[in-house]
């Protein structure tokens, strides 16, 4: 196999991330950034999760008979459960960032009348 295809999946993260930069950076409406911003969470998320993952690997939970010690179990491959636990909080913390952030935006719209960056600014410096 070539180096992209057993790269691709790490190639369509950076894809993501890009498209979620370019939404954060490069326009000027605040629920286009936001999504700019959710689209480049999901793109770190969905990274971390896939190098938690390995070929032929098990889950981490052992089967302990009655008389049987942890010590007497054969070594196996088991996928590092770490990397997937600390998404879950990072999906926490995402979701609970961005019902701020559109409450914000929400506000600074019943405030300013517009969401376009360019046009808060011009009537914050007024």
């Amino acid at each position: 196999m070539s180096l992209f295809q057993t790269s691709f999946i790490y190639w369509f993260f950076v894809v993501l991330l890009m498209i979620g930069l370019y939404g954060a950076v490069g326009k000027a409406n605040l629920v286009k950034k936001l999504i700019g911003l959710s689209i480049f969470q999901t793109a770190i998320i969905l990274f971390y999760v896939s190098i938690g993952y390995k070929d032929g690997a098990a889950i981490p939970i052992l089967e302990i008979g009655h008389g049987e010690t942890v010590s007497s179990i054969p070594p196996a491959d088991f996928i590092n459960p770490l990397p997937h636990v600390l998404m879950l909080t990072a999906i926490v913390v995402g979701v609970a960032t961005v019902g701020v952030a559109l409450s914000v935006i929400q506000r600074l719209h019943a405030e300013y009348g517009t969401l376009e960056e360019g046009e808060i600014l011009d009537q914050i410096t007024e």
